[in-house]
């Protein structure tokens, strides 16, 4: 029997609990004496803004099953036309600019787009660089259209007070394609149905509890996509979110203190700039409720410091997923900073918590090989580090247009579900938590066993000049040297002492004790869209020319 939801319906329904209540907060602009001055929109508001721009679209070409390029900031029109294209069934195709501009266009050649809507400077991009758009009909442009084609935003917002008939998707039609950040590998197109996103905003509610106060400022997009959907306030952040390292501080925290934010997303970048300055400044944040931190391991360290800005009641959550998958697995701050911070910082790897809900999360052995059908056999034994894989509702079983892909990272079950294979390594504890130790393909395997990058890197963490150190391997597969990158706090003037020290501290430590080679890199390579994944590849080619192999 076919089932049927649309991801819009969600919206409709937290317009009817909350239709005065302010769904969106954005900063508009300052005063003379530089204090923001916000605008804002309901829930009703915002529904009806999404339904007269669902009639322009429909109107214009844009229907179900569009698939349309979708390149506009955070901000009100991001959300108005998100609802307005699932209401009619359009399909949005989304990529991360911070990839870099290259990579950014092969993803938006790949998706093979039929529609265009972006703010004026994504469309200089599309006519400077046409050959990446020859898929494309229809244009729309968020702003003022200069010498192109097409529509502009406004002139889609048809003016009635008629509500738009959604369309009645299916379960498993696509709702959006979005594109990996690419940080270990080419980037692919993830296709979402609307179960999955439903499936995503089921799981988050439950696990998370919101009640019905609650007011979000989310330094990520998606995440304040998910949020508003439900009937929380998104109080849009004045950052660049392509840069969370460089944020400032002040802004976030005056934007939580200036409208009583309960909750916020944060980078482990973020949340490190931020709490680094608010123990600095002894800042207090009575309003937090609860702080979501993702998008690459969280130290339990970069934990502690933001927690003093917090009442002793409030949590940071440290949800673990990937583009395929997310949310599947969470743990708290109290659980991390009383029992497994100690476990982490001695080498067993960062605890990123218990399946949630009705996720299904196994270890199996580590290949590198495609594998065609899920057995018990496959299973990694007791307390041994494999590869995490997981299965619910919410995740996502294919790649858009890539077979290939689709073989190395799903895994068919006997009961026609599928297993995505998340490219990461973990074992499971007797209390069913998992313990991330990095990413499979950046493992190195020497001639002496194998190293799982974090918990090596955590040996070396914890010495009191270390912020962050890295883990790879130069040579011949399965006999590479590895070689160990470290980003002091600060400056380092005696590197010979400062070396010296690193090379004792691994040499106690039967996890560590293989390394030999050791060079200070004053800025890791990371990604764009959290600041935080290091790309332990392009170290790689580094130590091999210092190493001169």
């Amino acid at each position: 029997m076919t089932t049927y939801t649309n991801f819009s319906s969600i919206l409709k329904e937290s317009v009817n609990k909350y239709p005065h209540k302010r769904a969106i907060v954005y900063p508009a602009s300052r005063d003379k004496k530089g204090r923001v001055l916000y605008s804002q929109i309901t829930f009703s508001q915002l529904e009806k803004a999404s339904d007269q721009l669902a009639f322009g679209l429909e109107k214009t070409g844009i229907i179900r099953g569009t698939r349309t390029i979708l390149m506009v900031q955070p901000g009100m029109e991001f959300f108005i036309i998100l609802f307005a294209m699932f209401k009619v069934g359009a399909v949005p195709v989304v990529v991360d600019p911070g990839m870099g501009l290259d990579r950014m266009l092969h993803c938006l050649h790949q998706g093979k787009a039929r529609a265009f809507i972006g703010i004026e400077k994504a469309h200089l991009l599309r006519k400077f660089k046409p050959r990446f758009f020859k898929s494309v009909k229809h244009w729309v442009t968020v702003g003022k259209k200069w010498f192109w084609d097409g529509s502009t935003l406004d002139e889609l917002m048809i003016p009635t007070d008629d509500p738009f008939p959604s369309t009645q998707t299916t379960w498993n039609e696509t709702a959006a394609i979005a594109f990996t950040s690419g940080s270990t590998g080419p980037a692919k197109g993830v296709v979402y149905t609307h179960g999955n996103f439903s499936a995503q905003i089921k799981q988050i509610q439950e696990h998370f509890q919101f009640g019905p106060d609650e007011i979000d400022l989310p330094t990520f997009p998606l995440w304040a996509f998910f949020f508003c959907a439900v009937g929380i306030t998104v109080v849009i952040p004045e950052m660049d979110p392509t840069k969370p390292a460089l944020v400032d501080p002040k802004k976030i925290i005056e934007a939580i203190e200036n409208q009583g934010v309960t909750q916020m997303f944060a980078s482990p970048a973020l949340l490190f700039r931020v709490g680094k300055y608010g123990k600095e400044h002894n800042i207090k944040l009575p309003s937090l409720r609860r702080v979501i931190s993702a998008g690459a391991p969280v130290s339990p360290a970069n934990i502690e410091q933001f927690s003093c800005m917090l009442h002793k009641d409030a949590q940071i959550h440290t949800p673990y997923g990937a583009t395929e998958a997310v949310p599947i697995l969470s743990i708290a701050s109290n659980e991390i900073l009383e029992e497994t911070k100690t476990l982490s910082e001695k080498g067993y790897g960062m605890c990123v918590g218990r399946p949630m809900c009705d996720t299904q999360v196994e270890i199996i052995k580590i290949s590198d090989d495609p594998i065609t059908q899920f057995h018990n056999s496959l299973k990694a034994n007791e307390n041994e580090v494999g590869e995490i894989i997981t299965k619910a509702t919410l995740v996502t079983e294919q790649y858009f247009n890539n077979r290939e892909a689709d073989l190395l990272a799903k895994i068919p079950d006997s009961d026609g579900t599928v297993w995505h294979r998340m490219g990461d390594l973990g074992w499971k504890d007797s209390k069913g938590r998992i313990w991330f130790c990095g990413r499979k393909s950046q493992r190195v395997i020497t001639k002496d066993g194998t190293l799982f990058t974090i918990p090596v890197e955590a040996i070396f963490n914890n010495h009191e000049k270390v912020y962050r150190s890295a883990l790879t391997g130069v040579g011949p597969k399965k006999m590479e040297t590895p070689v160990l990158f470290v980003e002091p706090h600060t400056k380092i003037n005696d590197k010979k002492t400062f070396i010296r020290e690193l090379l004792d501290l691994g040499k106690s430590n039967e996890l560590t004790k293989q390394i030999d080679h050791i060079f200070i890199e004053e800025n890791f390579p990371v990604d764009i869209r959290h600041n935080a994944k290091i790309f332990r590849e392009k170290l790689a080619v580094k130590a091999k020319k210092k190493l001169k192999l």
